[in-house]
């Protein structure tokens, strides 16, 4: 009986061993995937087609694979036509790992944008430019830019926006990812000369990643997960708590004790002979 107890506890140790092993690897595996968030790769990039029809993101500035080489998406709408955008930049690719931002950061936005437009009247229906971050479905956050010119030229915005209980934690379950929605309605160009002397077309770009003269990216402030010793919410052990803070450690921990618990048995029964 004592002989079996023993062999046990030694497959016990040996799978502790390789769960030890194995488990932070896998998670650094995930880390140095380049489209991934990681405390190192904090850079969400933008990318797109050239009408904007499709626009994606994800954290690898190099790889620019399903975008346009001219760097920047644009529609078109004939003269008097109203300008009008709502389309979503989306990440391609789901999370791997929770992203966590720091509490105390801030999320740097950076995108650069070339509108053609009549201004605003009494008579039309007007959104300025107005840049929507969400977690999914959910917005966390909105900013409206009614100082954005709509003059034919370029002109980059920079939003910060301070991190918040809502922003703290970006679950990998597939609905959590970030999401950017852009909107912006203004009157086209109409009058006497349009398409005879001067283009009267208006025009929305938006410039991506890989366009090298402008700075489109969101910087978020990401931080890799840690919890305080004395927090007791999982299950209310701090093996739950060192668990999450460090991979593989929960499941090294729960071996361990199932080894200890068999070499005590076989102890206790060597006493009993």
């Amino acid at each position: 009986m004592a002989t079996n107890l023993r062999l046990q506890s030694a497959a016990l140790v040996v799978l502790l061993l390789v769960s030890y092993i194995g488990a932070p690897a896998s998670a650094q595996e995930v880390q140095e995937d380049p489209k991934q968030p990681a405390v190192d790769n904090p850079h969400m990039h933008i990318y797109g087609t050239d009408d904007f029809s499709s626009c994606f993101s994800h954290f690898d500035g190099e790889d620019a694979t399903g975008s346009t080489e001219e760097g920047k998406g644009m529609r078109t709408w004939g003269s008097g036509q109203q300008v009008d955008v709502d389309f979503m930049c989306s990440m391609n690719e789901k999370f791997r790992e929770d992203m966590y931002l720091n509490e105390n950061g801030t999320i740097e936005v950076k995108m650069t944008f070339n509108i053609y437009s009549a201004d605003c009247n009494d008579n039309a229906d007007c959104t300025n430019l107005t840049i929507s971050l969400k977690k999914g479905t959910l917005t966390v956050a909105t900013q409206e830019f009614p100082e954005m010119n709509n003059d034919g030229n370029d002109q980059t915005i920079n939003w910060n926006i301070d991190v918040d209980r809502n922003m703290t934690r970006w679950n990998k379950s597939g609905s959590e990812e970030p999401v950017i929605q852009i909107e912006f309605s203004k009157p086209g160009i109409s009058g006497i000369g349009c398409g005879l002397l001067f283009d009267c077309d208006g025009e929305f770009s938006i410039y991506y990643s890989n366009q090298n003269d402008s700075a489109v990216e969101v910087l978020f402030p990401v931080v890799n997960k840690t919890m305080p010793v004395g927090n007791n919410d999982d299950d209310g052990v701090l093996g739950g708590a060192v668990s999450d803070a460090l991979p593989g450690f929960g499941l090294m921990a729960g071996m361990s004790a199932l080894a200890m618990a068999a070499v005590a048995g076989s102890r206790i029964n060597r006493r009993e002979e």
